[in-house]
């Protein structure tokens, strides 16, 4: 696919380093040597593990520095194998995969921010209050863990300058007060990223307080709130593969991605649900009918770009950039 997002490019592990209970930091530099993309905080990449699992992480980096990226990576006992594979799999040498980067999580320019970030959610939140900082803005940072011992990045955190830091780690702390926080950041735009339960709290608060408009959120896995969409009404249509000039027809009862996949099986995909962006497809003719819950309603709007995973057509014809 030609989105630049899609492009993929060969890194080598430059570094493996533990940074706190069940988490490391991979240093993935360049295997050619040259630099990699440009990026903005609220990034991430697709890694594409020598499995072939795919799994999204944040980039969590110095933008400026080009060279190399960071990724920080929690162990999750119960998740289906991809962060074992990086932490038992994956050592100082080691040559991957990555696609991207791409930003469904882009920091805006405010007067003021309120980051909260709980666990492994610092991630995005840690490059963007260090852009915050370096730009002498109004920030302050929330940060929730089990423990000290199991937050990342404690050390460069402490270090950022101007805004105000308040760690909470639970087992001393107890939990965050987010609705206090929130009540006291007039005029800030909240940005967050963290455990459902913890999001859900900080959007329900923030809408309430300060207005939709200064929500701002990225959640580590489908949105297990969201209403199922009604597929009763779907009905065949037709997709053209661009770039191969093949028509193709999606049946009522089949995905778009699964067709699209028997032609091209290099199109990427990972979670199959509509919240991780690796399938973005360019959309060059034709209506889609978005089902994803990454893009907002501008980027719907302009049906310029679809996740094809769970997304099918409102028009006769879709024609994709593939």
């Amino acid at each position: 696919m030609n989105l630049p997002q899609n492009q993929e490019h060969k890194v080598r592990v430059a570094a493996k380093t533990a940074l706190a209970t069940g988490v490391v930091e991979l240093e993935l530099a360049s295997e050619d040597g040259s630099d990699l993309p440009v990026w903005e905080p609220g990034a991430h990449v697709d890694l594409i593990l020598p499995s072939g699992t795919v799994r999204q992480y944040s980039l969590c980096g110095d933008p400026g520095y080009l060279s190399a990226y960071k990724v920080a990576v929690l162990l999750d006992e119960k998740g289906r194998g991809g962060s074992r594979e990086v932490h038992e799999g994956l050592e100082t040498g080691t040559v991957v995969t990555i696609r991207g980067p791409r930003n469904h999580f882009p920091l805006g320019e405010h007067e003021s921010y309120l980051f909260i970030a709980g666990g492994i959610g610092i991630t995005p939140m840690l490059a963007m209050a260090r852009k915050v900082a370096a730009e002498g803005r109004n920030w302050r940072l929330i940060y929730g863990g089990r423990s000290l011992d199991t937050m990342a990045y404690l050390p460069e955190i402490k270090a950022l300058k101007g805004g105000k830091v308040e760690l909470v780690p639970a087992d001393t702390k107890g939990i965050p007060d987010i609705k206090g926080a929130i009540e006291n950041a007039t005029g800030a735009h909240v940005y967050t990223c963290g455990p459902e339960p913890m999001l859900r709290v900080v959007e329900e608060n923030t809408k309430a307080l300060l207005g939709a408009d200064f929500f701002h959120f990225e959640r580590f896995g489908a949105d297990p709130n969201a209403v199922p969409e009604d597929t009763d009404g779907d009905t065949a249509f037709e997709v053209e593969l661009a770039t191969t000039g093949k028509t193709l027809t999606v049946a009522a009862d089949q995905k778009l991605i699964d067709v699209v996949r028997k032609v091209v099986p290099s199109v990427p995909f990972s979670c199959e649900q509509g919240y991780c962006g690796s399938c973005e497809t360019g959309v060059l003719a034709g209506i889609p009918l978005h089902r994803d819950q990454l893009l907002t309603e501008d980027e719907r709007a302009c049906n310029d770009t679809m996740m094809i995973c769970v997304g099918r057509s409102r028009s006769p014809k879709l024609v994709l950039d593939i």
